[in-house]
């Protein structure tokens, strides 16, 4: 079959797949701007961008701004110019500054989710960045759009149907995990379905890209068969020699069995997949102290939270994958070595 580029407005991905975003440091320049260099689109994630930066733990936001620009820029040079997003979470503190800051520093598209991005349009109105909402069901694509069309006439350039088997943040509750996983195929056609009502209205092409369990090519022609226009892959491309995070990160995928893989709660009330460890252990029966706080999440309360995301997350990608949080999608184990961005894209096309 001949599998057709990615068209999202005037941006053409000649592979029909999206990198997602992976925070925190997970998916900086180094993977996105090779995602994008092998013809894919690289995402960058806003969770932390600057977590390097010296002066992170004193000046966190100006260290985050100054990080995010200077990935998107890295990126940009690496894919010679090809095609970058930004993940920017709705429930993030700041969001608009990262969403500012995406655009200034010439990132091309903005992805965002975990909460619905209905103020999306507004922030981004005197730029050309693309804008691209992730939702779990049709009803979500129906209230953002028809927000975004009563409020800003406006629509959205893509969107992004994310199903249980994702890693990190899911928008499911944990005890329709299972339902959900056996009727995802129905809600991508769902989605597809609700979105072509907005594609007349607005007399555009709006390419659904589906993700969250995508690791083969059969996956990838599924969904593009149900009439998706691409997908997002993001699980894999941890174990790749260009991803940003610490080799024992990397390793925790490679060695992860199937039953290492479960969900845990999260400070911001969601389900979130990961590799058990200690920490997943620990919090089963009792809270991690906390330090200090990131103020990254606006519905983490530090007073009452489990533990820090944040913190679990930094030790994570900075190797300490015992007692940090270790996000991962429900194929993880399915990885038995580190690959290269190539290969794994190659894979994804069955190019041998």
């Amino acid at each position: 079959m001949n599998i057709k580029p990615l068209k999202i407005g005037n941006l053409v991905a000649k592979l029909p797949i999206i990198q997602g975003g992976m925070g925190v440091g997970v998916s900086l320049s180094n993977l996105a701007g090779n995602v994008s260099k092998h013809g894919a689109i690289g995402v960058i994630s806003a969770a932390h961008p600057g977590y390097l930066e010296e002066d992170f733990e004193n000046n966190t936001l100006a260290a985050n701004i100054r990080g995010l620009t200077k990935h998107i820029k890295k990126a940009k040079e690496i894919s010679n110019n090809g095609i970058i997003a930004v993940n920017v979470m709705v429930a993030m503190n700041n969001y608009i500054e990262y969403v500012k800051t995406a655009i200034e520093a010439g990132a091309d598209m903005i992805i965002s989710g975990a909460g619905l991005p209905l103020n999306l349009p507004e922030i981004t109105k005197d730029s050309s960045i693309k804008i691209a909402p992730i939702v779990s069901s049709s009803k979500a694509a129906r209230i953002v759009l028809s927000y975004w069309k009563k409020h800003f006439n406006r629509t959205a350039d893509a969107v992004i149907v994310e199903g249980p088997l994702a890693g990190g943040h899911l928008g499911f509750k944990k005890d329709k995990i299972d339902d959900e996983t056996n009727t995802f195929t129905k809600n991508v056609q769902s989605v597809i379905e609700e979105v072509k009502n907005f594609e007349k209205e607005f007399n555009k092409k709006i390419p659904i890209v589906v993700a969250g369990g995508v690791f083969t090519h059969e996956d990838m022609m599924k969904y593009l068969d149900l009439g998706a226009s691409g997908v997002q892959v993001a699980t894999q491309f941890v174990a790749t020699h260009e991803c940003d995070a610490h080799i024992n990160f990397k390793n925790a995928f490679v060695n992860c069995k199937k039953e290492d893989i479960e969900l845990t709660i999260s400070p911001v009330g969601m389900p979130g997949r990961a590799i058990r460890n200690k920490l997943t252990e620990t919090l089963k029966t009792q809270k991690v102290k906390i330090t200090k706080c990131y103020n990254c999440l606006i519905p983490c309360n530090p007073a009452s939270t489990p533990y820090c995301i944040s913190s679990a997350l930094i030790k994570a990608v900075k190797g300490d994958v015992e007692n940090g949080l270790v996000f991962c999608g429900a194929n993880a184990y399915r990885i038995n070595k580190i690959s290269s961005v190539e290969e794994i894209l190659n894979k994804l096309m069955n190019i041998k």
